[in-house]
């Protein structure tokens, strides 16, 4: 095996590759031994803090990448999910303390793999609908959004928002982590959340959107901002450098009301691409101006796309990066568009 290979497993095993247990088992089962479980966190083998082993819950509330402000905290209480898949870290704590109640961490006191009953793919959508059906009912306030088979026999994914956890056939037990394809060395969970992540460029409505075009324009990429990021503004700097590209921004106002605010100066400038630049490069706070801006539908959108944070870009091609990339790996992708 690759060493680079070698440390990624090893940084999933150590993040938390864990079973939640079985939803029925009884409390007052014995606890595992220290050695029958090496690899088990604190948290899981503390009784007073149950809700901390909770795969289900963790998934639902991802840290924000490097060079990518979080900001599914702070969206304004008019834009945030009235749906148990929202995004929001706020949301999600809350869903966590009704999840943590009906999946406590298993205490048998055997170290074996759990025996879940393999049904086949085979079975089609009625299998995979009974499975979503018994994780909504365990797991009430945390809604899959959609269930699929893997490659491992009996194993299923189960899409949370914009992550995916792992269970068995009966929901009786939940893996949070990587699932590695051990003769390709290929990150199958990765490789599958890349693939549901993706957005339909032609489909965006891209007269939401500033539009600034580079040179020819023929590379086109958009990209969710708010004004008060300091990553997006990272990322014009970047910008600058970078020709034949058509960029469409998103303006996102999600940091602070002052978001808003600028979000609808910026907007309502009579050259909007040049007073964006002007305060995203130059620092040159945009004039105050009254018009109707599209922030409500903006935000809606990005609930949608479940945007985490900003920046976030989508490509022309479908795929999205998060956070304001480097010079290099920015030209490397924008030049792979074609």
């Amino acid at each position: 095996m690759s060493k680079r290979f070698m440390m990624g497993l090893a940084g999933c095993l150590c993040a938390g590759l864990m079973f939640v247990g079985q939803a029925g088992a009884q409390d007052t089962a014995p606890s595992v031994p220290a050695a029958a479980a090496p690899a088990a966190t604190p948290a899981a083998t503390s009784a007073a803090a149950p809700a901390a082993t909770s795969a289900a819950t963790s998934a639902a509330a991802q840290p924000a990448a490097p060079g990518h402000d979080s900001a599914a905290a702070r969206l304004p209480a008019s834009s945030r999910a009235s749906t148990p898949s929202e995004v929001s870290t706020a949301d999600q704590a809350s869903a966590a303390d009704q999840a943590s109640a009906s999946a406590q961490p298993s205490r048998s006191g055997s170290a074996a793999a759990p025996s879940a009953e393999s049904v086949p793919a085979s079975l089609g959508d009625d299998t995979l609908d009974a499975i979503k059906k018994k994780f909504d009912e365990r797991f009430p306030g945390i809604e899959a959004t959609a269930v699929a088979p893997t490659p491992f026999p009996g194993l299923y994914e189960v899409q949370i928002g914009a992550n995916l956890v792992y269970t068995d056939a009966k929901v009786d037990y939940l893996l949070q982590g990587s699932l590695i394809d051990t003769k390709s060395r290929t990150d199958l969970t990765s490789e599958r959340m890349a693939k549901l992540s993706e957005v339909a460029f032609d489909k965006l409505p891209l007269n939401l959107a500033v539009k600034q075009v580079r040179g020819n324009g023929e590379r086109k990429m958009a990209v969710f901002e708010d004004p008060n990021c300091v990553f997006c503004k990272r990322l014009h700097h970047t910008l600058e450098s970078v020709d034949n590209v058509t960029v469409y921004t998103f303006l996102f106002p999600v940091l602070s009301p002052d978001s808003v605010v600028k979000a609808r100066d910026i907007w309502c400038a009579q050259d909007r691409a040049a007073t964006w630049k002007a305060w995203m490069v130059d620092g040159k706070k945009p004039p105050s101006v009254e018009c109707q801006a599209p922030v409500e539908q903006v935000l809606a959108l990005g609930k949608k796309l479940m945007v985490q944070g900003t920046p976030a870009i989508i490509f022309s091609d479908g795929t999205r990066a998060d956070g304001a990339l480097p010079l290099q790996e920015l030209e490397q992708k924008l030049d792979s568009l074609g």
